[in-house]
């Protein structure tokens, strides 16, 4: 009897594991096959956009510079008072206001001479930094600085960087056209399908990218170009639409 009873209990137990089994194998099915529904009612294309744009602001970067004897670093030092004074006037001459105007201190290097025999000097030189929104006149004032230069100034110039400071603005407009230009290509995409576009589920931004005019020099962390005045703004989205 015990055996008998025994087996029994063995039996119904079996059964109502292989059921919740079955119950649960059912239902991780159909939640499987309900994502994957969901899945395939949505499609990811990637938008863009550009616009031209024209630098509004522009740094010039230059210095001059003195050599002055060891034994006579103090008239070194009223030289580079002297051409500091000169250089502040050029830019008063033409227009540029002395708050635009930065000069460093005076930074001193005594170079290696390999020849002891030679006059041991120190090397006197400032830096100059000149920041407007005047891009056209600095450009024109950075290649006409023969006046400065017959006053007896040791001038060098570097190349201008050119900026566009409404950047944050013009973003906010170019992320709406590019998620317009993915909703092109998403229906472009359905066209033959016979389904549409529905609504805008998710998007993801990507870097600005500042260019040269028909540059495709983009990189991953965004580029920022300095070295024109005309440019080109990009941007990119990643856009989720529903399917209808």
């Amino acid at each position: 009897m015990e055996n008998n009873s025994s087996a029994s209990v063995r039996s119904w137990q079996g059964a109502l594991i292989l059921g919740l089994s079955i119950i649960i194998a059912a239902g991780v099915f159909s939640l499987a096959f309900y994502s994957a529904r969901q899945t395939g009612d949505t499609l990811t294309v990637t938008g863009s956009t550009k616009q031209k744009i024209t630098s509004d602001s522009v740094k010039w970067r230059g210095g001059f510079t003195r050599n002055a004897p060891i034994a006579d670093l103090k008239g070194g030092y009223a030289q580079m008072k002297a051409d500091q004074q000169a250089v502040l006037k050029f830019f008063k001459d033409n227009g540029i206001a002395e708050k635009q105007v930065d000069i460093s201190p005076v930074f001193v290097d005594k170079p290696y001479q390999y020849d002891r025999n030679l006059p041991q000097e120190y090397v006197l030189r400032q830096d100059v930094l000149v920041q407007s929104g005047e891009v056209e006149k600095i450009n024109k004032l950075s290649k006409n600085i023969q006046k400065l230069i017959d006053t007896g100034v040791i001038f060098s110039s570097q190349a201008l960087e050119y900026y566009y400071t409404k950047l944050p603005e013009l973003r906010i407009n170019l992320l709406g056209d590019a998620v317009k230009d993915a909703k092109l290509r998403a229906e472009k995409l359905l066209e033959s399908s016979g389904k549409g576009v529905g609504a805008l589920k998710t998007v993801s931004t990507g870097v600005v990218q500042v260019l040269p005019v028909n540059s495709t020099d983009i990189s991953d962390y965004g580029n920022f170009d300095t070295s024109t005045i005309d440019k080109e703004a990009m941007v990119t989205v990643k856009a989720t639409f529903e399917i209808k």
